[in-house]
């Protein structure tokens, strides 16, 4: 218990190794957590990377008194929910703690189609504007729509790289969004 506190302090001082050891130690229980309610691994995936992302964001607030395990688990199950409640509004989210960018996910009208080949477009733009590693690992999980596994292999680094390149990528890409938005 005295080492996780450890590295939860170094992860809160912004040591990425101390992220690193945190994602490495707990993914397969948030993953194995999501499998369980869901029976799609690349959204299973894509919930847990949102999990730790909400959880490194959120680690000033995690209370000693409790197991680092199931508040991360807490996390996750809101994680879930607000996943489930997309799902139900058939949108679709980059960021996906305040909706920053929301694209139909659905049968378009005309002006729809409009709209969503701008923010299509825009989204493009911001992608564009990641280092070209980041950009990359988006473009994979994104745009060609590879599992995490699939993307270690195509670009040759460990599976852990990638969640970690994957989950920095999104906060970027979010971001960038945000500031072209004026949501800075």
């Amino acid at each position: 218990m005295e080492n996780l506190i450890a590295i939860i302090e170094a992860a809160q001082k912004g040591e990425q190794s101390a992220y690193k050891q945190i994602l490495n130690q707990y993914w397969d229980d948030v993953y194995r957590f999501q499998k369980s309610r869901i029976n799609n691994q690349n959204d299973a995936e894509d919930i847990t990377i949102q999990t730790f992302a909400k959880a490194f964001d959120n680690l000033h607030k995690y209370n000693r008194q409790y197991d680092f395990k199931n508040w991360l688990l807490m996390i996750s199950k809101q994680v879930y929910i607000d996943f489930q409640r997309k799902k139900k509004h058939n949108f679709i989210s980059i960021k996906e703690d305040n909706d920053l960018f929301l694209l139909p996910d659905k049968e378009l009208t005309a002006e729809d189609r409009m709209i969503l080949d701008q923010k299509l477009m825009q989204l493009k733009q911001a992608v564009n504007r990641l280092k070209p590693h980041y950009k990359e690992v988006i473009e994979l999980r994104f745009f060609q729509d590879l599992s995490y596994k699939e993307i270690a292999e195509k670009i040759g680094e460990p599976l852990n790289n990638v969640k970690v390149k994957l989950m920095r990528a999104r906060k970027l890409l979010a971001d960038i969004i945000s500031k072209e938005n004026g949501n800075s």
